[in-house]
C-alpha cells in the first residue's frame, strides 16, 4: 500500500473515532489507574504494563495522523535523533540520579532494558510535540527563539501536571520532593531534556509547512486533549490541585486554540 494511502486510512481513522481516544481511552485510563492503586483489580489487570503501553498507544494515533505527511528525511532524521537522546538521557538518570535527581520505576510501562522501557519515546516525544505545536497555534509569529522558549515553557506545565499523578499511583518515585513527592531537580533536569528536544523539533520540521498542516488538520492536538484528561483526573482524585489548576490552564489553552471542543469531535474531514 502506498504511503499516501496509509495516511489518508489512518486520518479516517482517527477522524471517525475522535472522541473515543480522546476523551474515552483516558477516563478509563485514569479509573484503571486509581482502581489499580487502591487494590481493586485482580493483579493481572492492576497496572499491566501492556495495557499501559496499548492504551498509549492508541492515544497518541492522532498526532502520528497528523504529523505522518511532514515526515521527511530531515524530520525523520530529527526524530530518530530525540528518540535516542531520550533513551540516553533516560538511562543517565536511571542509573545515576543526574539530571532528574534520584528515581526508579515502581511499575514496568512495557518490557524494560536496562531500567528504562522500551516504549519510552512514545510516552516522552509526544509531551514536547504537543507542547510545540500547541505554541505554533497560539503564538504563530513568534520568532525561533521565542517558539523555543515558549514550548520549553510549555513541556515544564506538561511535567508539572505528569509528575505528582504518576508518582501518586506508582509508575515511578523519586524517595520525596516538595511538589507532590518530586524534588526539584526533576524540573531543572525537564528543562534541560526538554531544550534538546524542542531544538531538535524547531529544525526538523519545514516551518511553514507545520503552520499548514496545524491549521487544516483539526484532531493534530487530540493527543494533548488525552493527557489533559487523564493526568487532570488522575491528580483531581488525588488532590494534587495545583497540578489540576495547570491542567486546567493547559485546556484553556487548547480551548483557545479551538482544540478542545468535545462537541465537535467526529465531525468535519481529515484535511
Amino acid at each position: 500500500m502506498r504511503r499516501d494511502a496509509v495516511e489518508a486510512t489512518l486520518a479516517e481513522v482517527v477522524l471517525d473515532n475522535r472522541f473515543t481516544i480522546a476523551v474515552v481511552f483516558p477516563v478509563v485510563g485514569a479509573a484503571l489507574f486509581v482502581t489499580s492503586h487502591e487494590g481493586l483489580l485482580p493483579d493481572w489487570l492492576a497496572m499491566n504494563p501492556l495495557a499501559v503501553l496499548f492504551g498509549t498507544l492508541v492515544m497518541r494515533l492522532p498526532l502520528a495522523a497528523a504529523l505522518a505527511p511532514l515526515v521527511d528525511r530531515r524530520a525523520a532524521a530529527g526524530l530518530v535523533a530525540v528518540t535516542a537522546y531520550s533513551y540516553l538521557i533516560e538511562f543517565v538518570g536511571v542509573t545515576t540520579g543526574w539530571p532528574y535527581g534520584e528515581f526508579h520505576y515502581q511499575t514496568e510501562l512495557g518490557p524494560m532494558i536496562a531500567g528504562v522501557p522500551v516504549g519510552l519515546p512514545v510516552f516522552f516525544l509526544p509531551l514536547v510535540l504537543n507542547s510545540y505545536l500547541l505554541v505554533g497555534l497560539l503564538a504563530p509569529r513568534l520568532s525561533t527563539v521565542g517558539r523555543i522558549g515558549a514550548s520549553l515553557a510549555v513541556v515544564l506545565v506538561v511535567d508539572l501536571v505528569l509528575d505528582p499523578a504518576a508518582v501518586a499511583i506508582g509508575f515511578w518515585t523519586y524517595g520525596g520532593g516538595p511538589y507532590y513527592g518530586v524534588p526539584v531537580s526533576n524540573y531543572v533536569g525537564w528543562v534541560l531534556s526538554g531544550f534538546v528536544a524542542v531544538t531538535a523539533i524547531e529544525y526538523a520540521f519545514d516551518a511553514d509547512a507545520l503552520a499548514a498542516r496545524l491549521a487544516d488538520c483539526e484532531f493534530a492536538l487530540d493527543d494533548f486533549v488525552s493527557f489533559v484528561v487523564l493526568w487532570g483526573a488522575t491528580n483531581a482524585y488525588f488532590g494534587n490541585w495545583v497540578a489540576v489548576g495547570l491542567a486546567a490552564a493547559l485546556a484553556a489553552g487548547l480551548i483557545r486554540a479551538d482544540r478542545f471542543d468535545f462537541a465537535v469531535f467526529g465531525r468535519g474531514s481529515p484535511g
